[in-house]
């Protein structure tokens, strides 16, 4: 792959709501993808080039939700997929705002290419936030819940 081919990859993804793309060419793999405001360009041996940063608009938007009132133990996304607070539509949700749970209780699922996984408590506590609804898709690393040990 040359520069132009990246730029290209860099362009498509600005221009759409997804937030990673990966292509593999003659044995290469280049990922361009979308971190913290960001636009990271990452091959198999690391980061190739940092791209937009993110602009004064996001950057206290980001800032407001580091302070927010709530504290706890943040549970994040093991992977890109769908979230699902229950396993199947007509079942109660495995948790609710102000659930205690023991570390290993199941918190959600997410279904990865027609796979579902189970996420796990991390900790025992309880639970302070949920932070994503029903049925919506997540990223790797984003914050799921709070819980407070």
């Amino acid at each position: 792959m040359n520069t132009k081919d990246i730029e290209q990859l860099i362009e498509l993804l600005e221009k759409s709501s997804i937030s990673e793309i990966e292509v593999s060419k003659w044995g290469k793999k280049i990922r361009v993808s979308r971190q913290g405001g960001n636009v990271v360009v990452q091959n198999s041996g690391g980061v190739l080039a940092p791209s937009q940063p993110a602009t004064p608009a996001q950057a206290p938007a980001e800032a407001a939700d580091d302070e927010s009132s709530l504290q706890g133990v943040a549970i994040k996304s093991p992977m890109v997929g769908t979230f699902y607070r229950s396993p199947s539509p007509e079942v109660d949700p495995f948790i609710k705002v102000g659930d205690h749970v023991k570390k290993g209780d199941t918190l959600c699922i997410i279904e990865a290419m027609k796979i579902m996984n189970e996420v796990e408590a991390e900790v025992s506590g309880v639970i302070l936030d949920i932070q994503i609804e029903n049925a919506q898709p997540v990223e790797y690393g984003q914050t799921l819940f709070l819980i407070e040990p």
